[in-house]
């Protein structure tokens, strides 16, 4: 049994323990978890008169997300409009995901097979756009998309074209954005996971007569699947709450609900409306995370068994 003096040690160092994360802890409790709780009273209340919200305990919001009520017959209806922007976000969010991966994994595999001294120099032109202003990036684009930037100028040199393609302001903007901008994000973790492949499993596979599509599938994939899930994840999560590169390339019209968000708190004056659609966003990230986890943890449980 432990002494006195013992119990006494293990007290202050438990005292102690909480005293130094006590400033970590009213950090996390005051810049994260206060804006959230505010945003989450906002959704269960009413809009105000002019914008700001009005004291009243509604269910008026989250009801609105995906019901609207006809302003002639007072009839309620699907949320047309809503639905569309969501569906449009989650479309783009995973096409621009996908366009991600085909294009980082060959570049991640390219790196991770250079010579070890040459590596450092590729991850580092991997890295030079995270130097740069999202918005700069963003306006970069636009002026190689544009009706007389670089991609039709050059078409039209080449004789390809008569009349400048209109990418522009369209959904395929966006998506070209957002696959530019989040790029990185895939090729990082997927070079991770590459470089700690044994390639002498793919080598034994070729020696069994495995074809080169069988052993990307059967071998290659298999191992590397913590990286693929995890640059999916980084590019997946901030595609679907992207806000500059919809509202630059998109030019209002092709919004995503980033942009959609922004309206009810600006011009819309509606923030309990815009507070519901943030929890909505925030659910649908947290089972994109949670789904990663799943993932992460089954990896890791079936590694131990074998």
């Amino acid at each position: 049994m432990a002494s006195a003096a013992e119990r006494a040690s293990r007290a202050e160092d438990v005292r102690r323990y909480w005293a130094l994360c006590a400033p970590a802890l009213l950090l996390l409790l005051v810049g994260a978890s206060g804006p959230l709780l505010i945003v989450v009273a906002y959704s269960f209340l009413e809009p105000g008169d002019y914008s700001g919200v009005s004291w009243r305990f509604t269910f008026d919001a989250w009801i609105n997300v995906f019901f609207q009520k006809d302003i002639f017959d007072e009839t309620w209806g699907v949320a047309d409009a809503h639905l569309t922007i969501f569906w449009r976000s989650v479309r783009l969010s995973l096409l621009t995901t996908l366009i991600a991966f085909a294009f980082g994994f060959p570049m991640a595999w390219f790196i991770a097979t250079r010579p070890q001294k040459e590596r450092a120099l590729w991850l580092f032109l991997v890295t030079i756009p995270f130097w740069t202003n999202l918005l700069i990036r963003t306006f970069a684009i636009m002026e190689v998309i544009r009706n007389q930037g670089l991609l039709n100028t050059a078409l039209m040199a080449l004789g390809l074209i008569e009349t400048p393609i209109q990418i522009l302001y369209t959904d395929a903007a966006v998506l070209i954005g957002m696959a530019y901008v989040y790029l990185p994000l895939m090729v990082l973790p997927l070079y991770a996971a590459i470089d700690r492949f044994d390639f002498r499993l793919a080598e034994a596979a070729y020696d069994l007569y495995a074809s080169r599509w069988r052993v990307m599938r059967r071998v290659v994939l298999p191992i590397v699947r913590p990286g693929v899930v995890a640059g999916c994840i980084l590019v997946f999560v901030p595609s679907l709450g992207a806000y500059v590169t919809p509202r630059v390339l998109g030019g209002g019209k092709n919004m995503m609900i980033g942009n959609f968000i922004e309206l009810q708190f600006g011009q819309g004056r509606n923030w309990p409306l815009g507070a519901a659609l943030s929890m909505l966003l925030l659910m649908i990230v947290m089972v994109a995370l949670l789904a990663y986890v799943r993932v992460s943890t089954r990896k890791d449980a079936h590694g131990q068994g074998a």
